[in-house]
């Protein structure tokens, strides 16, 4: 059984908003790189905006770094398939150009997924995943709908395999996977495909560890899991517990559990640093029975709070909560994962603060009607379709192909502030942060120079 640790993505992503410098890790890699995982998800996700915008890091640099440490561990990262690691879709140019660019700078497993599993939406970047000498991991993100059902997952799974994917991944970011429908569709899925069968959930409704044992015996490949320090909660089951409980039951999950000890023992630190500081905020590591009614991922529970508190609103969660489900049928059923979960949450706080359903549609909304974002699993409202879009037909095409090129445009405009071609990437991703950083860089270096000049 194949363990990949989350601490340095994932996790701190779902505990405490992927704020961990590398500094702060820098020195336990060399451990981690020991330990026998079989990956180490370090990369992707909200980790290249948050280096950007808050940690003033590159996380091109950061990525390279780790690989340093790295001698036997494959490295691993989460891809929004044409979304990148960003919100919106990018062109065919700049989504070959990012994974050709993971690859080289010391990436292994890439696991990609479109949000309403539309599945053209992952076509090109896992292409250039396999043609750069990557492993395309394939996902299926599982959510519960009356349209989503098993018929649907393993069809799902037999065009990953078709589209040439490495291995696939059922990608459950709410926790809201029974260990029961987890054994069927990790079975269903083996019967059906010849590519190993990855699992991830979260603890969020407390299923997590049942999901995986049982995951384990449907013969899933692999499983997330996170050190224990930073598990729980919004955050993965614990790696050192499920290790534990694995090899019992005669699972060779090809760790050394003195190593998960010792590695442990380096975050506790880490840990009581953030709750010190505030952002390791206790709420996210309760157990949310919750979402098994609503599907709320714990880091969409966590924004749809902050925007509350920001509003004085707070009183009005409950009512914010019993909205979402409501948006999301209204929208076709898509799976509650980045970035539908956010505009799902966005609207339903709207339509609850205003009184009124509708009253105000988010533009990412509206894109998402108009066809922009893929194919909505299910159908969409006739009356909320209609306010968008009028007399229009939502396109059919991949929005993608409607692009042009970004790549050239976006290096002539940084000229001479960018110095290589991941910095053009990274302000393709996110312009303002990237742009930010690069001013910072800048500054620092006239500094530096200038001190050792004076020296």
């Amino acid at each position: 059984m194949h363990i990949t640790e989350t601490v340095l993505r994932d996790a701190q992503q779902s505990l405490i908003a992927t704020r961990m410098p590398f500094d702060d890790f820098e020195t336990v890699l060399d451990q981690m790189d020991q330990a026998g995982y079989y990956s180490i998800e370090c990369w992707g996700g909200a980790t290249f905006d948050s280096c950007l915008r808050y940690l003033n890091e590159d996380p091109w640099e950061r990525l390279r770094k780790i690989r340093s440490h790295m001698k036997q561990t494959k490295l691993q990262m989460l891809l929004r398939g044409q979304n990148l690691l960003g919100y919106h879709h990018y062109s065919d140019d700049t989504v070959r150009r990012f994974v050709r660019k993971c690859i080289e700078n010391g990436m292994d497993i890439i696991r990609i997924f479109d949000a309403l599993n539309d599945l053209r939406n992952i076509e090109t970047a896992v292409d250039a995943c396999i043609q750069a000498g990557g492993h395309a991991q394939g996902c299926i993100c599982y959510t519960l709908s009356p349209i989503h059902n098993l018929e649907m997952f393993v069809s799902l799974g037999k065009q990953i395999e078709a589209m040439g994917c490495h291995s696939l991944c059922i990608k459950d970011m709410a926790g809201i996977m029974s260990p029961q429908e987890c054994y069927d569709l990790v079975t269903a899925l083996r019967q059906n495909i010849s590519l190993p069968v990855y699992v991830h959930t979260h603890a969020t409704t407390g299923l997590g560890y049942m999901t995986y044992l049982k995951a384990a015996e449907a013969g899933a490949a692999g499983i997330d899991c996170a050190t224990s320090c930073f598990s729980g909660g919004t955050s993965q089951p614990a790696t050192e517990s499920m290790v534990y409980a694995l090899t019992q039951m005669g699972f060779d999950c090809g760790v050394d559990a003195r190593a998960l000890n010792r590695i442990n023992n380096f975050f506790l630190p880490v840990k009581e640093e953030f709750s010190a500081n505030g952002m390791f905020d206790p709420y996210v590591l309760s157990t949310k029975t919750d979402a098994l009614v609503y599907q709320i991922p714990g880091g969409m529970l966590s924004n749809l709070v902050a925007q509350l508190k920001a509003q004085n609103a707070i009183d009005r969660l409950d009512e914010v909560l019993e909205e979402t489900p409501r948006v999301r049928a209204d929208l076709g059923y898509p799976p509650l994962v980045t970035p539908l979960s956010q505009m799902v949450g966005v609207q339903a706080t709207v339509n609850v603060l205003l009184g009124e359903r509708y009253k105000s549609i988010g533009k990412e909304i509206k894109s998402y009607i108009r066809g922009e974002y893929g194919k909505a699993p299910g159908k969409i409202a006739p009356a909320l379709a209609e306010a968008v879009l009028g007399e229009e037909q939502p396109m059919t095409g991949r929005y993608a192909e409607t692009l042009p090129p970004e790549f050239e445009a976006a290096r002539a405009h940084l000229g001479s502030r960018a110095r290589c071609e991941e910095d053009v990437l990274s302000y393709i991703a996110f312009p303002q942060q990237a742009e930010q950083f690069f001013d910072r860089r800048e500054r620092t270096f006239t500094a530096s120079y200038t001190i050792k000049e004076v020296i």
